[in-house]
């Protein structure tokens, strides 16, 4: 039994493959880890389950359980915003399986127990990057299975992944995080994705299917910043089209305005909103970061709304555990 900690970074997610029920396979994530912002985590094994932040605890209660363990006392000691498309749900649920088993000398599957803990049900993205990082494409879940209903909580497996890439290490993803209500999870989720599930056009999802395998792909794989933002952008404003009923736009309001200031910059390419929302996304690279940010600084200036900017790099390995021995 020993301390350990465990450090994840957070994901964008830039959307689906399919959403209409008259396609064979459901979902469909598309997405990238990302090295910041960081979420940390440290475990001690214990007789009981305690943690300083509520949401931990009920996490931790569930990885006690399926792996048969005492109990664990957790400390987050890094936190991700919350519902503000940076994946910080799933991150702080799988650090806290991860930590907790790490803490007993046990390396279970995450992938496998992932959905004891209530993730993975629709979108694979945020447990492939926190087991490797990179950016990465799953292949969604069969459409008879997940209907307008998803299957009971953790009666499914998490989708397997179709396509993983390193992105440059010069390249960077701008973050513009307005300060507005969160966004949406849990129930009011589900019941937002039910709606759009019902009415989706389903060749919404043969235009995205296109641009995957014809740009956006092939982009990822050869390093291509400028084709690679192109085939994002698109691929956003198509996803967005699904949404526009129960969001309020193609990009869920401020994000839509910061989406458009973003475009005309020359410095940033592949703008797009990150799941829900509000967080806003643009890609750049290295030589060009100080120019974007002073485009996304300005954009909110512009438009009268509060938030704040910041570069993360593209993650290319998965979370890091670090052990020590209990005092």
């Amino acid at each position: 039994m020993q301390r350990v900690t465990v450090s994840t970074g957070a994901r964008l997610h830039f959307g689906f493959q399919n959403l209409s029920l008259a396609r064979e396979r459901l979902y469909g994530g598309l997405g990238v880890g990302l090295e910041e912002p960081q979420l940390r985590v440290t475990a001690v094994p214990d007789a009981t389950v305690s943690a300083d932040d509520d949401l931990a605890e009920q996490y931790a209660h569930r990885a006690v359980d399926c792996l048969e363990v005492p109990g664990v006392s957790l400390t987050v000691d890094e936190r991700l915003p919350r519902h503000v498309g940076l994946g910080s749900g799933t991150q702080l649920a799988l650090a806290v399986l991860r930590a907790t088993a790490a803490a007993y000398g046990l390396e279970p599957s995450i992938r496998t127990l992932a959905p004891s803990l209530g993730r993975g049900g629709r979108s694979g993205i945020g447990v492939a990057t926190f087991e490797n990082g990179g950016f990465v494409v799953d292949a969604g879940h069969p459409t008879g299975r997940f209907t307008t209903e998803p299957p009971a909580e953790g009666d499914w497996t998490v989708p397997p992944v179709v396509s993983r890439h390193e992105l440059p290490a010069s390249w960077r993803f701008l973050l513009v995080i307005p300060d507005v209500e969160p966004g949406r999870s849990g129930g009011d989720e589900d019941a937002s994705l039910r709606t759009v599930i019902e009415q989706a056009d389903p060749t919404i999802a043969d235009d995205i299917a296109g641009l995957l395998t014809r740009r956006l792909l092939p982009a990822a794989a050869a390093g291509r910043l400028e084709a690679f933002g192109d085939a994002l952008t698109a691929i956003g404003q198509k996803n967005g089209a699904w949404y526009t009923e129960v969001q309020g736009g193609v990009f869920r309001p401020p994000a839509g305005e910061i989406v458009e200031g973003l475009r005309t910059s020359p410095s940033i390419t592949g703008v797009g909103q990150s799941s829900w929302g509000p967080t806003v996304y643009g890609v750049t690279d290295h030589s060009h970061s100080d120019a974007a940010v002073k485009a996304a600084e300005a954009v909110l200036e512009e438009t009268g709304i509060d938030g704040s900017v910041q570069l993360a790099t593209a993650a290319r390995t998965g979370a890091t555990v670090e052990r020590r021995p209990l005092e």
